[in-house]
């Protein structure tokens, strides 16, 4: 990752060439490095021959899907960060892109500027911060320990993946450890506060598998009913 987000190289992937060239020029214009594609297929090739910062997809394209794209980069372990663009705007469409692993969603129509907002929100948020003056201890979860400054998570097979999502997500849990963090409070520290209560619960989920030993009793990350989650730590 970048050292600065207005260096960042970012990958817009959409098949109407309209778009895709206001999107290009506007946000080469707001300092960003762009590379713009038609198609999932011209993307994987790109993906292959370039490092990029953040992808910008849409969801709805000739041959694979924006979420299927996401999906299989997911599981084949790449980890950047993700916005996707939709021109529906439901929330099952948004649960649907958070659980393939999506780190922001945008429906279609948009302001190109709340676009350039969201991707520096989600590029700082990503972001490996500087090592501190004082550390906060890390936090331990079972065989694994998570840096709370440096939003890394780690266990006895080395560092383990997390989307910017994801890291975000644990460090606030982990900043207000044994507080029960409203969805609201999480949606907040996600940057994504119109996420929804569901697609909050799609990202604890998908956190969960990373963090507990058994995700459906989990240990760490536990549900405070009727009111949000809380992180309790352990051996």
């Amino acid at each position: 990752m970048n050292t600065t987000t207005e260096t960042a190289h970012l990958l817009v992937v959409d098949d109407d060439a309209r778009l895709r060239d206001l999107l290009q020029r506007f946000l080469t214009e707001q300092g960003f490095r762009v590379t713009a594609v038609a198609d999932a297929a011209a993307a994987r090739r790109a993906i292959s021959a370039m490092m990029f910062d953040l992808l910008v997809l849409d969801v709805m394209m000739p041959g694979e899907s924006g979420l299927s794209l996401t999906e299989s980069l997911r599981g084949d372990g790449n980890e950047v960060p993700i916005l996707m663009l939709t021109a529906r705007g439901a929330p099952e469409d948004r649960i649907s892109g958070f659980e393939t692993g999506v780190d922001d969603y945008l429906a279609k129509p948009f302001d190109p500027r709340e676009l350039a907002l969201r991707i520096r929100t989600i590029l700082r948020r990503a972001a490996p911060l500087p090592a501190p003056a004082q550390h906060s201890a890390p936090v331990q979860l079972g065989l694994r320990w998570f840096d709370v400054d440096r939003a890394e998570l780690r266990g006895p097979e080395g560092i383990v993946r997390l989307t910017g999502g994801e890291a975000s997500l644990l460090q606030a849990l982990a900043r207000r450890m044994g507080e029960v963090l409203s969805r609201e409070e999480i949606g907040a520290a996600l940057g994504t506060p119109e996420a929804g209560e569901r697609a909050i619960d799609v990202q604890v989920t998908r956190l969960r598998r990373k963090v507990e030993t058994d995700p459906r009793e989990p240990r760490f990350i536990q549900t405070v009913r009727h009111r949000g989650y809380v992180l309790r730590p352990g051996p």
